[in-house]
């Protein structure tokens, strides 16, 4: 699928969500009809962009299905996450190193990324609601449990549907569900304790701000990739006059402008795919403290917080979002022994089998672990006077972005042999930094005894978190849905307006 192709095909999305949002709406049309027509519109966009590499996707999610009816709560998901991630993990070693090396836009497992996500969520909340007991999970995994196997149809149409068939962004069953059935209520804040009070409402908020602004997003994310970003090439950093001739602080400045000018391509898909969720109704999260309606349960960046991030935790915690959230929750909580090293890992092999993007989460291990440490060990100093807290923030800054372009590069250049040209003209110096922290700074223990350094940055600080989320849910440990908080509630409003 060509850059071309993805966006008329985004597009007609997104005329199709207003469509449906205006004409199927909850109101009107049954729960039925809505999971039909999603899934049908959701097969004949892949089918249009993929062909028959669309058939792909049914086979991997009809297996996965038929995995969870036959094995059973107590393993299917286990058996589920196996089967998913190695399909996709064939069809990307078939389509790099067979047919198309070093096509990364005309990638038809991308779609099958988002499917295997939502596969393999899919099977843990089922085997938490169905088979684990309420008191040996978290509070977001008791929040997103599924307490029934779904039909085949909602099964289907929570994984291909059209509103993220192509671009995703993943979102919980439950949230998925909630919306298809036109169920919602949200959380006020009153009084100065700022107490939460659950209400729900037969009026929705529109989404026509949300999406014009995002789409608006769009609009000069794709401007500035069609123009600056052309001409700001990745591959310039290894090139071999550049290296020659060019002084420590240009290749530095070079670095970061070159990938800073290959972000905004990320910004236009993922922005205009949440758009074309909003549109359709589906992304409502609840009300800030203000009052103002937010649609953002299932945005997966917040740009100003990553242009603006004064550490490696911060950077990733707004980028990808629902991607850190999967890695979370069908990974790192559950892993027995080293959950950052193992996130990583699984982040690498669900990315594809180019040699580049192993480089680059072997590489993000080190960079996280010695963040955290420089973090925990010195950070402290540096919170009073502002003046001074003002001084850390600039370097931190600095050094978080020139940090994260270093271990991005082989992401973008892909293959082995660039990718350790590029590290050599830079002496390997971050790695060996990395190293010295490491090796020098104290890692600190967390509460539950565990090294603070090896608590993976998929879960924002709690002052972070008061400051950017005003519901008080962190977005890193559960995506909730506000009406998913109270099922029994929900369920007893179902001629709700969605």
């Amino acid at each position: 699928m060509n850059e071309v192709n993805f966006v008329v095909c985004q597009l007609f999305a997104l005329l199709a969500a207003v469509w449906f949002r205006t004409y199927l709406h909850s109101s009107r049309a049954s729960s039925l009809t809505r999971h039909v027509v999603a899934t049908l519109l959701g097969l004949y966009l892949a089918l249009f962009c993929f062909g028959w590499y669309a058939l792909h996707f049914l086979v991997q999610s009809g297996i996965s299905y038929c995995i969870m009816i036959i094995i059973g709560v107590e393993n299917m998901h286990k058996y589920c996450f196996l089967f998913a991630l190695g399909y996709l993990t064939v069809c990307q070693i078939t389509r790099v190193y067979i047919f198309d090396y070093g096509q990364y836009s005309a990638d038809f497992s991308g779609p099958m990324m988002i499917i295997t996500q939502k596969i393999t969520s899919l099977a843990y909340e089922i085997h938490d609601g169905m088979f684990r007991k309420d008191e040996d999970l978290t509070p977001s995994q008791r929040d997103l449990a599924v307490r029934r196997m779904p039909s085949l149809l909602e099964y289907l149409s929570y994984t291909c549907n059209f509103l993220g068939i192509l671009a995703g962004p993943l979102c919980s069953y439950k949230d998925y569900i909630t919306f298809i059935e036109g169920r919602w209520c949200h959380l006020t804040q009153s009084g100065e304790g700022r107490k939460e009070e659950r209400q729900c409402e037969r009026t929705e908020p529109s989404p026509n701000v949300a999406v014009t602004q995002k789409l608006m997003v769009c609009g000069l994310s794709l401007l500035f990739h069609l123009t600056i970003s052309k001409t700001l090439s990745v591959e310039y950093n290894i090139d071999e006059h550049f290296q020659a001739t060019a002084s420590w602080p240009t290749k530095v400045i070079y670095l970061y402008v070159s990938l800073l000018a290959a972000r905004p391509k990320y910004y236009f898909a993922w922005t205009l795919a949440d758009a074309i969720n909003n549109a359709a109704g589906f992304g409502f999260r609840g009300y800030d403290k203000n009052g103002e309606a937010r649609w953002d349960l299932i945005s997966n960046l917040r740009i100003q917080q990553i242009e603006m991030s004064t550490s490696f935790k911060m950077f990733l915690d707004n980028w990808n979002i629902q991607t850190a959230l999967w890695l979370k929750r069908v990974c790192y909580e559950r892993a027995s022994f080293s959950p950052t090293i193992q996130t990583f890992i699984l982040s690498a092999i669900w990315h594809g089998v180019y040699p580049g993007y192993y480089l680059t989460f072997l590489t993000g291990v080190l960079m996280t672990l010695a963040a955290r440490a420089i973090r925990n060990n010195i950070r402290h100093y540096f919170v009073e006077p502002p003046q001074r807290k003002l001084f850390y923030d600039v370097i931190t800054w600095a050094v978080t972005q020139v940090a994260i372009s270093y271990t991005v590069v082989p992401f973008v250049l892909l293959s082995i042999k660039p990718s350790f040209t590029f590290y050599s003209s830079w002496c390997y110096c971050l790695h060996c930094a990395g190293i010295v922290v490491m090796l020098c700074l104290p890692v600190k223990k967390s509460p539950r005894g565990k090294n603070t350094a090896d608590l993976v940055p998929l879960s924002q600080s709690k002052k972070f978190d008061e400051q950017e989320n005003s519901l008080g849910h962190n977005s890193f440990s559960t995506t909730n849905n506000i009406c998913n908080q109270n099922q029994d509630l929900a369920s007893g409003h179902s001629s709700l307006n969605q």
